[in-house]
């Protein structure tokens, strides 16, 4: 009878153990360069401009037994912002475009995931960009997870969203071409 009572509370506590510690905590891996926020916006209707925000940081948690408690985190500063251009690079780090002095930090903070697909999900959350705060929809790929060659593990997703600059205060007109702003969001993170 003693042995199977403890062999019942091994087997229950097997069980339960995965859920209650299955979320998994990460942080994002920007000081090894694996992970990037880009963007792209038409240049006059006639060309792509490409660019990147070089200092950021995050988190995010993710549980396998139930994706939707998953959660992201993340802080931009805004003067990294890289188009490979000096002079253009400082127009949008003023008055007209980002105004990093004003606000030197963009963030995203997550309020919910849901998977739609195979490796497909969207992230829904709140973005703050140049003092204005409005809720974006990311759609996410699920890139991929394990074991890294220093005795880590990562776990790794791309996300895509459009966002209207006006929605965020930045109405400098460049042409009907330019008002959306494509991001692109490729993260690693590494589990702590």
């Amino acid at each position: 009878m003693k042995i199977r009572t403890i062999a019942a509370l091994t087997l229950i506590t097997a069980l339960l153990s995965p859920t209650i510690a299955a979320e998994e905590k990460y942080v994002i891996d920007t000081e090894g360069a694996h992970a990037f926020i880009q963007f792209r916006i038409k240049h006059l209707g006639y060309s792509w401009l490409y660019g990147r925000f070089n200092d950021f940081a995050g988190t995010f948690t993710y549980d396998e037994a139930d994706p939707s408690t998953s959660r992201v985190e993340v802080v931009i500063k805004t003067a990294s912002i890289d188009s490979n251009h000096a002079e253009r690079d400082k127009h949008l780090r003023g008055k007209d475009f980002l105004d990093v002095e004003k606000y030197p930090q963009a963030t995203f903070k997550s309020n919910s995931y849901k998977e739609t697909g195979f490796n497909k999900a969207k992230l829904t959350g709140e973005l703050t960009l140049h003092g204005v705060t409005k809720p974006v929809t990311i759609d996410v790929d699920r890139i991929g997870n394990g074991p890294d060659p220093w005795g880590g593990y990562r776990r790794g997703f791309e996300g895509r969203t459009r966002i209207k600059l006006a929605d965020f205060g930045i109405v400098k007109n460049l042409g009907p071409a330019s008002r959306e702003l494509e991001l692109t969001l490729s993260v690693e993170g590494i589990r702590q």
